[in-house]
This record gives C-alpha cells, structure tokens and sequence, in this order.
C-alpha cells in the first residue's frame, strides 16, 4: 500500500497530501475533466494507481458519473474539474447530488491566491455560486488544512441528509511545500442517530390502531440490507408501501406489499389511498412536489392524515407538513430497530386484505397495454422485461420516454435504479458508465430520448475509452416529448420550440467505436437487443418511434382534442 505520509519531516505538497487523503478514504474511482489548475494533483495521482480515474468529455457528466457512484456506493463520489467553465459546467451533476440527497465531493481548481478578488482569468467565488446547491462549501487556503478540510468535506457529505461538498485548491496552495504530519484518519464514518424507545413505542402503537396505513419510502442512500428490512417489517405489520419518484428499487417491485410509486403520472387510485389514508408513513422521503403530485395528496401545513415523518435531518421535519410524529434519524436504523421488537396480538385480516388490494391495483396499473404503430414501445418493453436480469440497473435522464421504465419496469434489488429525482436531462448515459465503472458484474441498461441523450451523449467515447459494457436505448421520436405534451395541452396546435432534427444514432456510436444499430419495427428488435448485448463494450439501439404517440395510452391528436374541449 502506497503511503505519502511516512515522516515528520519529509516534505509534501499540498496535491500529494489531497491524494493521500482520498487513498485514506477508500477512494477507488475518481471523475474528471483535467484542467491547468489541478495539474499537480494529476501528478500525485500517478503515485497512487489504486486510485483509478475516469476521463470524460464534459465536466456536467464528470459530476453526474461521481453522483451516480455516490448512489450506488453510499460514499462519496469523487469530481475534480477546474476552475470557471469546468465548475459551471459540473454545475448539472451537483444539482442532481443535491436534489437526490446523495453524498458527493467536488475538487475545483482555484487561480492562485496571491489573484484574488481581482476577477483573475476564470475567477469564481464558488461559495457564492454553489451556496445553494451544496451541503458545504470551503476552500483550501494551506496545505496545512488539507487533511481537516477534507477529512470534514466527507463527514459532511455522509451526514445527515446526504449532499454534495465543493472544495476550492488554489494552484499555488496545490504546489506549496509543507512538513506537516498528517496520521492515517482512516474511513469517515458519520454519526447516525436511531429512534428513540419512547417513539418507537408511539411509532408502533399508532400503527397498530390503524386502518388504512401506508408507508412511503425514499430519499438518499438505501441498501440491500434496507430493501428487506422494509419489505419484512411491511409484512409483519401488514401495510402496503409506496416508492416516492425514482426511488421504485428502495422496494422489491414484486414483493405482495408493494403499491406503486408515488411521482409523476402516479395512478390515480394510489394517490386516492394516500389521500384517504388514516396514517401516511413518510419513511426518508421530503414528500416533495413530485412525489405529492404537486402539493395535492396533503394538506399543507397539516392535513387530514395522521403522518409518522422519519427523515435524517431535523430541519426538514416540520419544514412543510407537519407530522404527529417526527423521527430524525436514518430511515433504515429506524426500520431496522423497529423490526426487532415485538408485534402486539392483535387482528391483522383486514390490513391483510386492504395490502392485497393494492398489491393488485399496482399490478393492473403496471400491466404493459397493447402495442401501437409500427414500433411498439409496449412489446418493446416487454421484451426487455423477459429477459433483463433481476439486479440489473437501469439509468435514464428526463422526457416522456420514461413512463415506459417508470410506470411498466420492476425493480427487485438495490441498486438498481439511476435516475435523476432532480429531474435532470442527460444524466442516463454517464450514470450507465459510472455504474459500469463501480459494478462492471451487473447488466446495465440506459434509457434516453433524442433530446436527452444528446446533453451527455459524447460520453459514449468514455465508455469506449474504459471498455464499459452497457446498452443505450435511444428512443427517438425527434421532439422534446415530454415540452410537446405539455405545450398540446395549453397552448393546443400552436407548436413552438419543440421539434428536433437528430443525427443517425446508430451511425453516430459506430463512429465512437461502439456497435449501433437502428430499429424501425417490432420485430426488428428482438434481434438488436440480443445483438447489442453480446458485443463486448457499449452498444447504442435506435428505436424510432411514431412522435404521435406521446404517452403509453394518448396520442397528440387525443391531448390537442381534450384540451380544445376544456
């Protein structure tokens, strides 16, 4: 094992020092973008080959890989960009870590000390300009202060509600000279509060007296140990549980208890349960805009439910709904330590049955339709659903093109997952190669539209760069879809701003060195796909559909109809 810090008085950089701390930490893959303002540590990382980097083409997908990773790992996923264009840039991925609760760190290269403030070449005050979008923002003034500062940044990114970090290094800081002694601090492990006995007891008894319970699940880091956890405490207690948007693998999908998901396009007899419901567990989910279909499932501050809020921060309990019970503490402690006391001898029939009843109205809301036009999106996600592997992940960004995932595929196991609750376009294709970069054993499959895919489709060649097996689905329906829908429902027939000319797709990752192939018919792509996921590296699929069939059960003619009637 490589160790820098092997004597007080040798002399180390403050780059070395950064690396070695990262090495402290376990850091095993980092994601950049190299810029003069952070050459020394690129030096530095020579030296410490376990360290492997990834290389991208962008600094927005640089960040959405390192907040992908933070999401399937639960630690901190490592960013370095530099200074100005690179940090605005990283800008996209931040937002996503922020908005998904999910622990991340991003090293920005700063002008030298000695220039600032004086609007130097690229000058930023990232304090300033990230304040909002980051649990913390520092810099570095010393090489001193390296190994505080950053032992901080991934308490900070680990606790609590999970977040992004932004640390500044100033070139010069990076390459000035010091003796001090750094020890090994070894792996941050954050605090973690649990329930109190006093709460679980009331916890406990309020589910007991009730009729119609319903737990929603959420927020940032999950596990496997979590998922079943939740899905035995579901059972033993008889409530059916709901996953809140882009969190569907926080639950096995086909376990009896399971209810749907509760974000965008929700089924409308779910939303009606959460709304009738006597007691609404909000189990680490904020129960934002999405997931409440904009503020509707719940009265604001107080509605008419009687709501268990469990979500790791205090100052978000309280912050919008206000709960009869509030718990702030890690969901899965919670789950975990209440699962282990005893369940009081009472009459569950009834639950039994009411669990059953959702289980199968989510079953006929998740039950493919029957495929229209040439290409059916209907047969194609059919397909893919025999033959997808249970932990295989699955990425996508943002459009319309996603309630054929969200709405018709089953999660089993987390991770399994990647999409943005921020709601960010682009994100599927550099979250496919993040997670072919931390679990190269899983099968990864990325969904994307037209429009989103070409934000962050350059990172195919970082995918062809790594070797990276994955497969794209790119559903082309030359529009931005999910505008369009919104735009035939309000401003029918006038159409504005919407339509796309793309390039051939399948041509286009055949010139990055990946397999393509272009789909027009049903029955072409049955083939494609099993094409497409025996050829080692990354493959791209192009599936061109019919624009008029916007949803899986509306056309634009039926949008543009209804909303010239209402």
């Amino acid at each position: 094992m490589n160790m820098l810090f092997q004597s007080k008085s040798k002399s180390l950089t403050g780059a070395k020092i950064l690396v070695e701390c990262l090495r402290q930490q376990d850091v095993k893959n980092t994601y950049l973008v190299p810029g003069e303002s952070y050459l020394s540590v690129l030096d530095a990382l020579t030296d410490v080959p376990e360290i492997e980097l990834t290389v991208c083409r962008q600094e927005g997908g640089a960040a959405m890989m390192a907040a992908a990773h933070g999401k399937l790992t639960g630690r901190p996923g490592i960013c370095m960009v530099t200074r100005g264009p690179g940090a605005t840039n990283a800008s996209a991925g931040l937002h996503i870590a922020c908005q998904d609760a999910i622990p991340m760190i991003l090293f920005v290269g700063q002008v030298a000390r000695e220039m600032r403030e004086r609007e130097a070449f690229q000058e930023i005050d990232y304090r300033r300009m990230f304040g909002q979008v980051a649990k913390w923002v520092a810099e570095v003034d010393s090489p001193d202060r390296m190994a505080e500062i950053v032992s901080r940044a991934f308490h900070v990114a680990m606790s609590g509600r999970p977040g992004p970090v932004v640390l500044a290094v100033p070139e010069d800081m990076l390459t000035e000279h010091t003796k001090v002694n750094v020890p090994n601090l070894g792996l941050a492990k954050p605090a973690r509060a649990t329930i109190t006995s006093h709460d679980a007891d009331e916890f406990l008894n309020t589910l007991r007296s009730a009729k119609s319970p319903l737990i929603i699940v959420g927020g940032g880091v999950w596990s496997n140990d979590a998922r079943r956890d939740l899905e035995d405490f579901a059972t033993k207690w008889a409530v059916p549980v709901a996953a809140s948007f882009r969190c569907q693998d926080y639950f096995n999908n086909v376990h009896p208890c399971y209810a749907g998901d509760s974000g965008i396009g929700i089924n409308p007899i779910l939303a009606a349960r959460i709304r009738n419901a006597d007691v609404l567990i909000l189990l680490g989910t904020r129960f934002s805009e999405m997931e409440s279909s904009g503020y509707s499932l719940v009265g604001i501050p107080q509605g008419d439910q009687h709501i268990i809020h469990v979500y790791p921060d205090p100052e978000e309990i309280g912050r919008v709904y206000k709960p009869q019970l509030g718990v702030a503490a890690p969901p899965d402690e919670v789950i975990a330590s209440l699962l282990h006391r005893d369940i009081p001898d009472f009459d569950l029939t009834a639950r039994r049955a009411t669990v059953a009843q959702c289980n199968a109205e989510y079953n006929a809301w998740s039950t493919l339709p029957e495929g229209r036009g040439d290409l059916a999106m209907a047969d194609v996600m059919r397909h893919i659903e025999g033959v997808l592997t249970d932990d295989a992940i699955v990425t996508n960004g943002a459009g319309n093109y996603t309630v054929w995932i969200h709405r018709f595929h089953k999660h089993r196991q987390y991770p399994s997952q990647l999409a943005p609750i921020s709601g960010s376009m682009g994100y599927g294709v550099p979250a496919a190669v993040a997670a072919a970069r931390v679990m190269p054993e899983r099968q990864i499959v990325c969904f994307a539209g037209d429009g989103c895919f070409l934000m962050h489709g350059q990172e195919l060649a970082t995918a062809v760069q790594y070797k990276s097996n994955l497969v794209i689905i790119v559903v082309n329906n030359g529009m931005y879809g999910t505008i369009r829908m919104h735009q035939e429902r309000n401003y029918p027939g006038r159409i504005s701003g919407t339509d796309l000319v793309n390039p051939d797709f399948a041509a286009l990752a055949k010139s990055y060195g990946c397999h393509g192939e272009t789909v027009t018919r049903t029955d072409q792509f049955s083939g494609a796909w099993e094409r497409a996921n025996v050829h080692e590296g990354p493959s791209l699929i192009e599936l061109q559909v019919d624009p008029k069939l916007i949803t899986p059960t509306q056309t634009i003619n039926d949008i543009r109809k209804a909303s010239k009637t209402s």
